[in-house]
């Protein structure tokens, strides 16, 4: 019996005072609970608190890591409505509506502008003036270089691009594509057009991913109003015959 009991006073305990040790601590433990009036689990996570861990991201052009500042950079220039009345500021209404893709309808518009892209429902604001359409604008977040640009591309009723408004730009460098004298650029595009850097479009310096991203971004919301609004009501056009009138006999033939 008194075997039993060494061997259970040895387990627990330790005979090397190890136990002894444990026990000491767990006094200490409950006379700081007792003198803090919190649990002892929660002052040990007091005595060592751990760094909130931040976001980091490599500039490749700068060379460094971008600052808290830069990471924080927000400049916000309409909200959706404010945005809708200066696309349709001559409109009686404005009107909104959700666009939802289907597994098919999103993988032909991927196809159709050359790149894939996560979202399935796109929102769509109608201008109207006695029963008639004046226009479309859709909401886009595209990345720019580092953080997604929020804005706002309008379409005519006969699908040519009429406006174009940056509504929230987070990167620190590149607003200029808020700015009329780099978006006018977008006006009258179709889905005919190239819609590219060195091809229609005139690049920013500096600001190269952030008008790549613009530029993507007015091309799908081309192909979204073509599709889904203008052909239903027999306005639209044959965007494959169009991508390839768009790239040229030779690079149709060569497949480029």
């Amino acid at each position: 019996m008194r075997e039993v009991e060494k061997f259970r006073h040895s387990r627990f305990c330790g005979n090397d005072g190890r136990g002894q040790a444990g026990v000491q601590l767990g006094i200490v433990f409950v006379v700081c609970s007792f003198l803090t009036g919190f649990p002892s689990t929660q002052v040990l996570a007091q005595e060592q608190p751990q760094e909130e861990s931040q976001e980091q991201i490599w500039d490749h052009e700068l060379n460094r890591w971008l600052t808290p500042e830069e990471l924080g950079h927000l400049e916000i220039y309409f909200s959706e409505d404010e945005a809708a009345k200066v696309m349709f500021p001559d409109s009686e209404k404005i009107r909104r509506e959700t666009l939802t893709l289907t597994d098919e309808q999103k993988a032909f518009v991927e196809e159709v502008i050359g790149w894939e892209f996560p979202e399935y429902t796109f929102d769509v604001f109608i201008g109207e003036t006695k029963e008639e359409i004046d226009g479309y604008a859709v909401i886009q977040n595209t990345i720019g270089k580092h953080r997604p640009i929020t804005y706002m591309v309008g379409v005519t009723a006969t699908g040519e691009c009429m406006n174009f408004e940056v509504m929230v730009y987070r990167e620190a460098r590149g607003n200029e594509i808020a700015t009329k004298r780099f978006n006018y650029q977008y006006q009258g595009k179709t889905i005919g057009d190239p819609i590219r850097i060195n091809r229609d479009i005139i690049n920013i310096t500096g600001a190269t991913m952030s008008v790549r991203s613009a530029s993507a971004g007015v091309k799908r919301v081309l192909v979204l109003v073509n599709e889904f609004y203008l052909k239903p009501r027999g306005l639209g056009r044959d965007v494959l015959a169009a991508n390839k009138q768009e790239k040229g006999f030779f690079e149709v033939l060569l497949g480029l």
